[in-house]
């Protein structure tokens, strides 16, 4: 298999990644505790215009959906027996997508989290963690994905088996996980740790990051964290479109397309190589991504004022790693609300 993802990283500057696959799915007709990758078979035309979306935008790489697309999250609807099914037909029509462009565009095997504990504090033990994921990694190979995509991981276990599953599917792999405690993952991760974390794996991913988390300001932060930790392998940063909302009863980001064009542009300048988005990120917001990054010369790093500034404060005072923010935590400001 051809790995799309590393010529274009030879390559290009910058890659600009998708946007949410919820987000986009819920406006389609999902509803609240259904499984989006039962619509692989059920709906196969709403995610084909899921992953068209992005590519129109201006996408180099786009993920399936299969987020949850492990045994342990489809036993959750009774589907645990169709995992190679799922993933198979969330890569065909990726594959369809990306092959009908008329460019080079990557396909994503998108794998999130199991939703289970790992060992010693659970009771997932990494050879089971190996095989859920490598039964994913395998149906993702057959349906055409070019790379394994694990993403918002909180465990560093959890991310080892990960990387111990796409190499016996003999795949390549990009992973990142979710800080979203003060600069941490939910299981203490840091972003200086995860830097050598990575390093240190048999079989290390492409690229590194962070994706979804609190908030665009923090995730920018840890992406100078990554950047501090000193290691040159490519950094991948996905962003929320904003704050979450709860308008209605429906949630939306509060991120306009302007203020992710702000993000696209930090992100770069502070060091990340495939930047796109997550939750609350349409394609709206990817066009204007995709026309800053093009438009905008790249700049000196951002410092953390250049940060709060431009996207609102952070969260937290602290990024983890005993750095504290130079710019106090603050509501965002009134003039950049808008719904995503």
């Amino acid at each position: 298999m051809s790995n799309i993802l590393s010529t274009l990283l030879q390559s290009r500057d910058w890659l600009l990644a998708d946007g949410a696959t919820g987000t986009t799915l819920f406006n389609m007709g999902l509803q609240s505790g259904d499984a989006p990758e039962l619509w692989n078979i059920d709906h196969p035309d709403r995610i084909h215009a899921l992953y068209k979306g992005a590519v129109d935008a201006g996408s180099d790489l786009f993920l399936t959906n299969s987020f949850g697309g492990t045994a342990a999250r489809l036993k959750l609807h009774d589907a645990q027996d169709r995992v190679f099914e799922l993933n198979k037909a969330a890569a065909e029509i990726g594959r369809d997508v990306a092959d009908a462009t008329g460019r080079q565009v990557v396909v994503a095997g998108s794998v999130g989290p199991t939703g289970e504990i790992m060992a010693p504090m659970g009771a997932l033990t990494h050879d089971l963690a190996v095989e859920m994921f490598h039964e994913q990694a395998e149906g993702l190979k057959a349906g055409g994905a070019d790379v394994l995509w694990v993403e918002t991981i909180s465990a560093p276990e959890e991310y080892k088996a990960a990387a111990e599953a796409a190499a016996l599917a003999q795949m390549p792999w990009c992973g990142t996980m979710s800080f979203d405690t003060a600069g941490r993952t939910m299981m203490g991760v840091t972003s200086a740790e995860m830097a050598r974390m990575v390093e240190r794996l048999a079989h290390p991913p492409l690229a590194y990051g962070a994706n979804c988390g609190v908030g665009a300001s923090d995730l920018l932060r840890t992406v100078l964290g990554f950047r501090a930790a000193g290691s040159e392998r490519p950094v991948i940063a996905k962003g929320n479109a904003g704050i979450p909302k709860y308008v209605d009863g429906h949630i939306h980001y509060d991120g306009t397309p302007e203020l992710m064009a702000q993000y696209a542009i930090l992100a770069r300048n502070a060091g990340a190589t495939i930047i796109g988005g997550c939750c609350g990120t349409t394609p709206e917001h990817l066009s204007q991504m995709r026309r800053a990054l093009e438009t905008t010369p790249r700049a000196e790093a951002p410092s953390l004022d250049d940060i709060t500034a431009a996207m609102g404060g952070f969260s937290s005072a602290s990024d983890g790693t005993g750095d504290t923010a130079s710019a106090p935590a603050r509501e965002r400001r009134g003039r950049r609300r808008a719904r995503a």
